[in-house]
């Protein structure tokens, strides 16, 4: 048992210097070249994954009419932003103050949140690069909490924490049952959190999506509701390279004597602009994601 342990940390410590040394050698390359360089690397090899045809699966369930070619293009488009995003996460500290690489479009709630005049819980997805959906907030000088899924090799986790800590003041706090009643506490003592709401939930809920049901987080809807305040939801779209047009849009919380419904038409309704938004780039949002009831 002993040994078990200790092998364990060491190949923890291993893979951790491992993730030190390309944090340090990517750091070393611009971000622009670094960008391009992964995700030209990462169209080229990732299709020989197993998760390319999952991804192609994924794509025909919800966009029957598209032909295959054009699933094919889609699929190497969304692992050229996916190599882009890895190496665009080693520069996060230096894009964060780089105002001229982002288009932030807000609607009037979102403005008022970014004025500092509304509390919310920005809510996002995985398009374009979604670590940036946070940069007009920050830069307004906004302290956010974030929520994330935690590695299990504690060494590399800290690391990836430190590379987001300009991101989330308030610090990042990791998905779990212990997590939710601070989370609650924050938002309803005035804090501002950002969760991704595009992942699967097996433990809560369905709604429709592209067709079909699908398994959703209501965390995100729950929390709003319980601190009373609006979600704005969230999207990164990439306009060339390492430049995006960042958008935020509110939608309101209803609050009824009936929870659970209040819960489900708010997370219906999240997932519903999701669609959306996914149908204008469907290049930049995972396909790999097991996100589907029946996928």
């Amino acid at each position: 048992m002993q040994l078990s342990t200790s092998l364990k940390s060491l190949w923890y410590r291993l893979e951790s210097a491992a993730l030190m040394t390309a944090i340090f050698l990517f750091r070393l390359i611009p971000v622009d070249l670094a960008s391009a360089f992964m995700g030209f690397l990462w169209r080229k090899l990732a299709p020989l994954n197993a998760r390319h045809q999952r991804a192609l699966k994924h794509l025909e369930m919800a966009m029957p009419d598209l032909s295959e070619d054009e699933r094919e293009s889609i699929v190497r488009g969304m692992w050229d932003n996916l190599g882009r995003v890895a190496a665009e996460t080693f520069h996060i500290a230096e894009l964060l103050p780089q105002d001229e690489r982002f288009e932030p479009i807000a609607d009037e709630v979102t403005q008022k949140v970014l004025k500092g005049e509304q509390q919310a819980v920005f809510v996002s997805l995985h398009s374009g690069n979604w670590e940036m959906c946070v940069q007009p907030a920050v830069r307004a000088g906004l302290d956010l909490a974030g929520v994330y899924q935690a590695l299990k090799n504690p060494f590399a986790d800290q690391a990836l924490r430190d590379m987001r800590k300009d991101l989330y003041r308030l610090g990042l706090y990791s998905k779990g049952h212990r997590t939710a009643r601070k989370l609650v506490s924050l938002v309803r003592s005035g804090g501002i959190l950002a969760i991704m709401g595009d992942l699967r939930e097996t433990r809560g809920i369905k709604v429709p999506f592209f067709g079909h049901e699908a398994y959703a987080n209501p965390v995100p809807a729950t929390l709003a509701r319980a601190g009373g305040v609006p979600i704005v939801l969230g999207r990164v779209v990439r306009t060339k390279g390492v430049h995006f047009r960042v958008e935020g849009r509110a939608i309101d919380v209803p609050v009824t004597d009936d929870k659970k419904a209040d819960i489900q038409a708010t997370t219906e309704e999240i997932h519903r602009i999701f669609e959306e938004w996914i149908r204008e780039n469907p290049e930049q949002w995972m396909w790999i994601h097991r996100k589907w009831a029946n996928a």
